[in-house]
């Protein structure tokens, strides 16, 4: 009884390693196999007697156990364009660099392009070079895969599922052969979603996606524009360099560029990927004079930085920004000097070996990827981005005509679950934020002044976590938000302000937890929500589009948002009741400009 007790324990961990691991179905059957053969034995009862003969069948049962793990690993794909089978292909549509075909969505009332180049690959010689023209190609190019990722580490498999279960709730057990997405350096790709049929003068949403410059992918399906599409509008997003790929610095990098950049490859992408909308999105039906640039997170980040940047100016007219940005006179995150750009980048260098980005530049990019220096960050490099972002606020040269932005009311607490903090961990945290300021940020938030209300299962807490979380959200995050706020309002620009604070029980207003409501993309996972979900929802995407087509997100009988101006200083909460409120870091906002203004 024992022994098949531990064999019965056996499969079970093994079962469970590979359901986590969306191995294909080669390792179930490897293991049901190796399972049926001991009881097979047993059965015949065929010199099976002995504790040493049942140890080695359990070292065998082991080892097949193992193989099959290896052997069943999903293997890499790129991600269809669309989730049904055999999609209807849509007719043919000729931009620049040729013909090219997309696959229609299930009820055919969207047809989706993926992974159309927009430049030229940038490996070998073109790595770490500002991107170059796509080439043009013959025939008709099927456009019905999403390209592989841009280059980055990739956790396992079960590590993903882990953190879906853990961090979203978000678990169903799947017995279908399962992949792994495609990574790869060539991956300046992008992707267009369109309503079916004939369309004219549609506006335009550009997508930039998120992952702190370091990680992340277009085909990621809270950044999908199908139900947008519905809405009468275009979306596209894209593939764009990240890490050492795209932010690495180096002095003979810049001396070898005809503009006498280095550091901003993934925001150069990004400015081509705009230019090449600009150029051939009217063979799509839309109409290059209404693009919104848009994005999340570190994407918001870069939607700041093409709001400042001259090589983007006339490339659009609007832009929405959610949770970051670099507005800051010294930004949090996403943003670094010069120097400690060229900084980071001597330490690749040291890190590899090598005395020049030459060497670098003939290696693997398997190999560069495994890199433990952070690169991922934009600079002053004189040519993307020519000062600090701030200062073309003030003088008024932004590019932006109006601007729809906010954060969500947890904004840190993912970054900090496994850190604990007590009281006198809270006060240093806040001597590291607010320097001289810091007793002036005790005062106001005394360590247990707010509740700890997200307790996740890995959660480290800590008497003063929840008021750390906070703070730190309104700080990393928030305050980016009102400092671009201000700034618009000052140039009496249309600004809408919002603050997203609906809690569903699983992705709740964590950082990133408004993007599957504003982008439409609940039913993607229909079973975490409910119907106040969709109904916010549906509110939350008619306000988006509404910005799109008029720079304006009210309209449709919607709740009405006030614009934020010199005198108007409410936000838009969205959670079950829409409505205006007072900023809830309103007494956060001073003591942070005074350390700024510190540093």
């Amino acid at each position: 009884m024992f022994y098949w007790i531990i064999v019965a324990l056996v499969c079970i961990f093994w079962f469970v390693i590979l359901e986590l691991g969306k191995n294909t179905l080669l390792g179930w059957g490897l293991v049901i196999a190796a399972l049926v053969f001991l009881i097979i034995i047993e059965i015949k009862k065929t010199k099976v007697e002995g504790f040493w003969v049942h140890f080695c069948l359990c070292l065998l049962l082991l080892t097949v156990c193992s193989s099959a793990f290896v052997l069943s690993m999903p293997p890499y794909k790129t991600v269809p364009a669309v989730e049904n089978k055999n999609p209807a292909v849509t007719q043919t549509i000729t931009v620049n660099e040729g013909k090219l075909t997309g696959v229609y969505n299930k009820d055919e009332s969207v047809e989706v392009f993926a992974g159309i180049p927009y430049a030229a690959p940038p490996v070998g010689e073109l790595r770490w070079k500002e991107p170059q023209a796509p080439d043009k190609w013959e025939g008709v190019k099927a456009c019905d895969h999403f390209a592989p990722m841009s280059m980055q580490k990739r956790d396992s498999e079960i590590m993903n599922t882990l953190t879906r279960m853990v961090g979203y709730h978000d678990f169903k057990i799947s017995l279908k052969d399962n992949y792994r997405e495609a990574v790869s350096e060539d991956s300046l790709y992008l992707n267009i979603w369109k309503p079916a049929g004939d369309v004219k003068d549609a506006p335009v949403l550009f997508f930039i996606h998120g992952g702190s410059l370091t990680s992340g992918q277009p085909s990621f399906s809270e950044y999908r524009g199908e139900d947008l599409a519905k809405k009468g509008i275009i979306v596209v997003n894209f593939g764009y360099r990240l890490n050492v790929f795209g932010y690495m610095a180096d002095e003979s990098l810049a001396a070898e560029s005809p503009n006498g950049t280095t550091g901003n490859y993934g925001l150069l992408d990004q400015i081509a990927a705009l230019k090449w909308v600009n150029e051939n999105i009217a063979a799509f039906g839309g109409d290059a004079s209404k693009i919104t640039i848009a994005g999340e997170s570190a994407g918001s980040s870069s939607v700041n930085a093409l709001c400042v940047s001259p090589l983007a100016k006339g490339l659009f007219r609007y832009a929405i920004a959610e949770s970051s940005g670099i507005t800051p006179k010294v930004p949090y995150h996403t943003f670094r000097s010069f120097d400690d750009a060229l900084k980071s980048g001597k330490e690749t260098l040291d890190e590899f070996g090598v005395k020049t980005a030459g060497e670098l530049r003939a290696m693997s990019a398997e190999e560069l990827v495994k890199t433990s220096t952070n690169n991922s960050a934009m600079t002053v490099d004189g040519y993307a981005i020519t000062e600090q972002p701030y200062l073309t606020y003030e003088k008024g040269e932004n590019n932006e005509q109006a601007l729809l932005n906010g954060y969500n009311s947890h904004e840190a607490n993912v970054f900090n679950l496994f850190t604990k903090v007590d009281e006198k961990a809270y006060k240093d945290a806040l001597d590291e934020l607010f320097g001289e300021y810091a007793d002036e940020a005790y005062e106001a938030y005394p360590p247990e002044s707010v509740p700890l209300d997200y307790d996740f299962l890995v959660e480290a807490g800590g008497a003063a976590k929840g008021t750390y979380d906070h703070i730190l959200g309104g700080t990393w995050f928030a305050y980016s938000h009102k400092k671009w706020s201000d700034y618009m309002a000052a140039q009496n620009k249309p600004v809408y302000f919002y603050y997203f604070s609906k809690d569903n029980g699983s992705l709740r207003a964590n950082h990133a937890g408004e993007m599957p409501y504003a982008y439409g993309n609940l039913w993607r996972h229909g079973y975490l929500y409910e119907d106040a979900d969709f109904a916010l929802s549906d509110t939350m995407q008619n306000y988006w589009v509404n910005f799109v087509k008029t720079g304006n997100p009210n309209g449709n009988d919607l709740p009405q948002w006030a614009p934020y101006t010199k005198t108007q200083r409410q936000i838009l909460q969205l959670d079950n009741e829409v409505k205006m409120i007072d900023d809830p870091y309103s007494k956060l906002y001073p003591i942070i400009d005074k350390s700024q203004e510190a540093k």
